[in-house]
């Protein structure tokens, strides 16, 4: 069999960890590329358990830090992806899995070197899409996105057409404050906030896991992927985080998609088409056994009043953009205990409420500078209304 050469952006991170587990399984791989941002212990284990032929470190501290530990060894150590293509030949799997909009230009830049792109970084496409699409074209690139969500509608949707689908519900958790007394959302601290009941995040996707902005951002991303009107997508709590899409058709069937709540699920299957071995749950009941309880509830917009912004994002092209980059701003804020976890919404509406908010938000995102632009002024807005505030 031939062997598949492989490259994983975000490498440390927990997408990229569960892709390496997976490929480490099978003799058939070859890792090329590895990028990290600045976790240099587990960078090295990498290393040494793939051998891969580049490293690319983006944080300059351990990008000088590894240059001088494996400087006898022949690996090619750059600290950012631009012109990747003149070190190495295509590969066929890239895992674009960088947390944020950091993302989307190392995205951008590898689609060029790739026959295949799985896209974990929705944060990318919620921003940047129009620009992935246009590459993906030009370079011949196959797209797959990853969440557990999008995979699933694809897999549920993917001989359909628009007129057929009724409704599209994307389930959320409710992350780890779904039981928790209003009243006490005041008193949530980081700590708590990272621990998702179901899932193994990174802290800043924990986070949005438990406002629910993971899933507004959601809801973009399957409005770039899919061609379905985004008036057919709904938000729908299920605790057990079994069901990770539900589709009603207009014929009167109703379709889900089930697997645990395992990324490595939909990563496999992305990486081998659908033709992998998992051990999973088993549907198949002994005495006494039972299958879970599936539970699903409309979301309570007292407790999860990010749902509110949809429609006022809905309104323009580049809204995306400026929520997405404050949210990161307030997030980031809030694991740093500067901020309260109460904090982020009403910060959030805050930044839609300024007087160029109109201005940025209907600006074209055809190119990098403008998306940056937009990013940079959601940023210095962000900052600005957390220091009146102090």
């Amino acid at each position: 069999m031939k062997e598949i050469s492989i490259a994983v952006l975000g490498s440390t991170g927990s997408i990229g960890t569960t892709t390496l587990r997976i490929i480490k399984k099978s003799k058939n791989f070859k890792i090329i590329i590895l990028q990290v941002n600045k976790n240099f212990n587990k960078i090295c284990k990498q290393i040494k358990n793939f051998n891969p032929k580049i490293v690319v470190a983006s944080n300059e501290k351990t990008f000088l830090k590894l240059k001088k530990k494996y400087h006898k060894k022949k690996i090619l150590f750059l600290n950012n992806l631009n012109n990747i293509n003149k070190y190495t030949s295509k590969v066929d799997v890239t895992v674009s899995a960088i947390p944020g909009i950091a993302g989307l230009k190392p995205t951008l830049e590898m689609i060029k070197l790739s026959r295949k792109m799985l896209l974990a970084n929705k944060e990318s496409i919620v921003c940047g899409w129009s620009l992935i699409k246009k590459e993906s074209l030009k370079h011949k690139t196959k797209l797959i996105a990853i969440d557990s969500e999008h995979f699933s509608i694809h897999q549920l949707t993917k001989n359909n057409t628009d007129k057929e689908i009724e409704k599209i519900y994307i389930t959320a958790s409710g992350g780890p404050f779904l039981q928790l007394k209003k009243s006490q959302f005041k008193k949530i601290k980081p700590k708590h906030a990272i621990k998702h009941p179901k899932w193994k995040m990174g802290k800043k996707i924990s986070i949005d896991s438990a406002t629910l902005m993971n899933k507004i951002l959601e809801l973009i991303e399957a409005y770039k992927l899919f061609p379905f009107s985004y008036k057919k997508y709904e938000i729908i709590i299920h605790p057990q985080s079994l069901v990770h899409a539900i589709v009603k058709f207009k014929n009167g069937i109703t379709k889900l998609l089930y697997h645990d709540a395992d990324m490595s699920i939909p990563i496999s299957n992305a990486i081998f088409e659908n033709k992998t071995n998992i051990k999973t749950f088993n549907l198949i009941l002994k005495k006494d056994q039972k299958i879970e309880n599936l539970e699903f509830y409309p979301v309570d917009q007292n407790r999860f009043p990010m749902v509110n912004l949809i429609t006022k994002i809905n309104r323009y092209k580049s809204a995306p953009i400026i929520l997405n980059a404050a949210n990161e701003v307030f997030v980031d804020h809030f694991l740093k205990s500067k901020i309260s976890f109460n904090s982020n919404y009403n910060y959030l509406s805050l930044v839609l409420k300024d007087k160029n908010y109109i201005k940025y938000a209907n600006m074209s995102s055809n190119n990098l500078d403008i998306i940056y632009k937009i990013d940079n002024w959601s940023r210095s807005v962000a900052l600005k209304i957390i220091n009146e505030i102090k």
